[in-house]
């Protein structure tokens, strides 16, 4: 509760909660659900991973076995590959593509910029989808006729077929995985926006911004966008569990992320053909997917909850 101060001038001024105060009360929300804990901290476990392997993993993660003898580094705590190549190291580093960072191709500089290729691909598609979204739900009529329409022919093809589609077109490379999941989630976005975007428009607040002669761009963006991050950014979190299933499946087909980084989806490709001989290889990449995807499930569904509980 604030209270109030005496000023210089004698008049009475009353404090509200500081920018942390307010920053930590929207953090806090998190920590009231037992479900999206366990989600961040199962999240958080492999981001930090992945940070630690930026400077440090227990072998070069393409090093195979007679390399690795040669330092005296610690045992393969999680046992190596067919061939020869420690576990551990490579889930590491197969966690920078997916979460911390995106390989340009040579053209484009060769080097890495921050952020994963599954946020990037999260990224995009909520960008793409908010704009068509709040153009189809806030102008209405034949705008909103023609989005939809052309988002639903997308919506009918197998999300399989779209991803496909799309590397048989650009070929390899982090950026075509990046504008693959982008196409494939926008549709999926945009339908949400819209729909939000269709009952935020009747408030009061929008019609004294249409009185106050604000333009349609100002309306969507400052007045409805801010009103709808809620399930925005829940729908976000989910999506990035989902991209990162993708970046997996992608990479099992053997069309994915190339080399020289391993991905987890190859990673279970090329050991499932010696899967009776060495089971270890197929298990801790594939317990890898799972147990990322389970917590960003858990993180997003804790917070859904908690936002909707704090609303009402």
């Amino acid at each position: 509760m604030a209270v109030a101060q005496p000023t210089a001038a004698g008049t009475i001024s009353r404090e509200g909660p500081s920018r942390w105060q307010s920053l930590w009360k929207s953090i806090s929300i998190v920590f009231e659900s037992r479900v999206a804990t366990v989600g961040m901290v199962m999240v958080a476990f492999w981001v930090i991973l992945g940070l630690i392997s930026l400077v440090w993993t227990p072998y070069p993660p393409n090093a195979q076995e007679f390399v690795q003898n040669q330092s005296p580094s610690p045992a393969n705590w999680l046992g190596t590959d067919h061939l020869g190549r420690d576990l551990l190291s490579r889930l590491m580093t197969g966690t920078q593509v997916i979460l911390l960072k995106t390989r340009l191709p040579g053209s484009l500089g060769g080097f890495a910029i921050p952020i994963g290729v599954a946020v990037w691909g999260v990224l995009g598609s909520v960008t793409v989808g908010s704009l068509l979204g709040l153009n189809a739900g806030y102008r209405g009529g034949w705008t909103d006729q023609i989005i939809m329409q052309l988002l639903d022919a997308l919506i009918a093809f197998p999300v399989i077929v779209l991803y496909l589609v799309v590397i048989a077109a650009l070929g390899q490379g982090d950026l075509v995985v990046i504008v693959a999941i982008t196409i494939t989630g926008a549709p999926g976005v945009a339908r949400l926006v819209r729909s939000l975007a269709l009952d935020i428009k009747t408030r009061d607040y929008i019609r004294a911004a249409e009185t106050r002669g604000e333009s349609p761009w100002y309306i969507m963006f400052v007045e409805i966008l801010p009103n709808a991050r809620g399930p925005i950014l829940v729908d976000s979190m989910l999506r990035v569990g989902y991209a990162i299933f993708a970046i997996g499946t992608l990479g099992f087909l053997g069309i994915g992320l190339p080399p020289p980084d391993p991905d987890w989806g190859n990673m279970v490709n090329e050991a499932r053909k010696n899967i009776f001989s060495n089971p270890v290889a197929v298990i801790w990449p594939a317990a890898a997917i799972a147990t990322l995807v389970i917590g960003l499930n858990l993180f997003a569904d804790g917070l859904r909850e908690e936002l909707t509980r704090y609303q009402r």
